[in-house]
């Protein structure tokens, strides 16, 4: 399965160690989105989607994020070991949504998303950047790239015409 476009954001203000956000579009048919950048001590890596692993309170039955110390319906304390462990004996508090199934395939999808990350730090240092969208706008995904792009240019030329504005608005209150 070919990967054909990948979206990557920026994070603007770096919150602890997450560097930009991904959508991924695979044969120009199937999209995940969510995929994490995340500075790693070995350089950055990629998450994919992920949900939080919950579990359910004894007394009221109900769900609770398993980092919870009480109930968030009942109060009840809640056992802080409950968690389930990995082969390394860590906490599993997190599981992915959407996954490759073979470390083959994670290699190669994390090597094409990075080389677009960097490919995305290098444009976000020219002066007419514009940051790309990865909202829902599911229109775009599949459409022509060449409207995609003219898309991108008009995009680029307002952000350029605001910041333009912006100054004489500076001069003017000087």
């Amino acid at each position: 399965m070919d990967v054909t476009e990948i979206r990557v954001k920026l994070v603007d203000h770096r919150q602890e160690r997450l560097l930009a956000f991904c959508t991924v579009t695979f044969e120009q048919a199937f999209v995940v989105r969510d995929v994490k950048i995340i500075d790693g001590p070995r350089g950055p890596f990629v998450a994919m989607p992920s949900r939080k692993v919950m579990d359910r309170c004894s007394r009221c039955g109900s769900k609770n994020h398993l980092r919870a110390s009480h109930c968030n319906e009942c109060g009840q304390r809640l056992d802080p070991n409950r968690a389930p462990t990995d082969a390394r004996g860590r906490p599993r508090l997190h599981v992915d949504v959407a996954h490759p199934i073979n470390q083959a395939c994670r290699d190669a999808i994390e090597k094409q998303i990075l080389v677009a990350y960097e490919a995305e730090l290098e444009r976000s240092q020219q002066p007419d950047y514009v940051a790309p969208t990865l909202g829902d706008d599911n229109d775009e995904f599949g459409a022509d790239p060449s409207v995609l792009l003219e898309r991108r240019r008009e995009r680029a030329a307002t952000a350029q015409k605001q910041r333009g504005q912006d100054g004489m608005s500076e001069l003017q209150a000087g």
